[in-house]
């Protein structure tokens, strides 16, 4: 066993992470290496393969490790996280892309007469007076803290990156969904805070996995309200008060909801901030039903951490465009531009329901929920039956990429199928039936 790992003095869990994250960071360990099993490593110290098994864990919620099977645990490239998009340089068909359909995105050019007012200068109020008061009433009415404070960011992720900045520390714990979006992984392990898997069912965050991660010490939590990325789940309004429950005894547990799907939603909008939540953040972006190249997002925030949210945009340098502000204003409040998202988001349901119903014709236990995917579960492994589906001219993403706690093999696929024909649709099931058989 290499010298470095003989060297190791750490006595708890946290302790031994540090020390291989340390070895890590300084090139000790690359990308790649292995690190010693986890009864050889527990030996060599002298301390409980449970106490081993903690510490890589940690490193794993980092991305700083990963887990390969037999192949043991070994140091992550630089590429610590898959990210959201159609997979450069592909030639099959890629139906785990996360897009929007691009022909459902309102014509921009429609407002821009609007967009184009006078210039603003250093010092001016960042946020545009009209875009405030829509987005005021668009908030308002669902969030029960009052007197809340509203932020203009780069998109949901920009805002979720600096209210986690604005919050933690390296090392923090922060509750995340498992499975969790992409971004929510990377965001959280590029700022060195210490993921804690919540799990995720059907009706969203679970009441035991939030119970468990507030004893786990975590300061902030981030839950996808509905339309949960990859699932689809939404959360039911028994299981929101349940939630809501657990959390009224930790007020200044900073509560992030990503409301990504909004507009688009078929579901209603249950939150978990109570009505005296101290520390809180609805975070809502124009992107899924704007299009991804319009990054701005509204996010409504109890007073102190809006204050602090405030420090990290400073005019004229992290500022959002005000043109961009009254590009979207001018779209959103367009009676043409709202039929069309209103029929975008009959488009995706429609879709996704009709390939939940061909696959459950097919023997796939799929069903069909909110959002712009459709998580389907296999009877084998997700990487050996995606496997079989390149050899068919599909791309598909496994669920093992969404997964925090990846000791255990994912037996879900998220497809991307709303653009999908009738006749793509049926292709496409066949060779799910045929994938899933050759992986058996």
């Amino acid at each position: 066993m290499d010298d470095h790992f003989s060297g190791l003095r750490g006595a708890t869990a946290a302790e031994l992470a540090d020390e291989l994250r340390t070895l890590i960071e300084r090139g000790a360990l690359a990308a790649g290496d292995a690190l010693p099993p986890v009864r050889a490593l527990a030996d060599l110290l002298g301390m409980n393969r449970n106490t081993v098994v903690a510490a890589y864990r940690q490193l794993a919620s980092a991305g700083l490790v990963e887990s390969r099977g037999r192949a043991g645990t070994r140091v992550s490239g630089s590429a610590r996280s898959a990210q959201e998009g159609f997979a450069p340089d592909s030639v099959l068909r890629d139906i785990g892309s996360g897009n929007p359909d691009p022909a459902r995105i309102p014509d921009p050019s429609r407002a821009l007469a609007q967009a184009v007012g006078r210039p603003i200068l250093y010092g001016e109020a960042v946020v545009d007076t009209d875009l405030e008061r829509w987005a005021r009433e668009w908030v308002g009415a669902d969030l029960q803290p009052e007197g809340f404070s509203l932020t203009i960011t780069s998109g949901a992720v920009d805002a979720v990156e600096r209210l986690l900045a604005q919050a933690l520390v390296r090392d923090d714990a922060v509750g995340l969904e498992d499975p969790c979006f992409l971004a929510s992984i990377h965001t959280v392990r590029l700022g060195g805070y210490r993921a804690v898997p919540v799990p995720v069912d059907d009706e969203g965050m679970t009441v035991a996995g939030l119970r468990a991660a507030l004893d786990a010490g975590v300061r902030a939590i981030v839950v996808t309200p509905r339309a949960q990325n990859p699932t689809g789940a939404s959360l039911s309004p028994r299981r929101a008060a349940e939630l809501r429950r657990v959390l009224a005894d930790h007020p200044y547990v900073l509560i992030v909801e990503d409301d990504h799907f909004s507009m688009l939603s078929r579901a209603p909008y249950e939150s978990l901030i109570g009505p005296d939540h101290r520390r809180f953040a609805l975070v809502r972006s124009v992107s899924k039903f704007l299009g991804p190249d319009m990054c701005l997002a509204v996010t409504a925030s109890d007073p102190d951490t809006a204050a602090r949210l405030g420090l990290r945009l400073s005019p004229g340098t992290t500022w959002v465009s005000h043109i961009l502000q009254r590009l979207v204003v001018g779209l959103i409040t367009d009676v043409e531009v709202r039929e069309e998202i209103a029929a975008a988001a009959d488009h995706y349901a429609a879709r996704n329901a009709e390939f939940a119903a061909a696959a459950a014709s097919a023997g796939l236990p799929a069903v069909s929920s909110d959002g712009l995917n459709v998580w389907l579960p296999l009877p084998v492994p997700a990487r050996a039956a995606a496997e079989q589906l390149m050899r068919r001219g599909w791309l598909a993403r496994t669920g093992d990429e969404f997964r925090l706690a990846p000791y255990a093999p994912s037996h879900h696929l998220r497809l991307t199928v709303h653009e999908l024909d009738d006749d793509e649709r049926s292709t496409l099931v066949s060779d799910l039936v045929a994938s899933i058989a050759a992986a058996s």
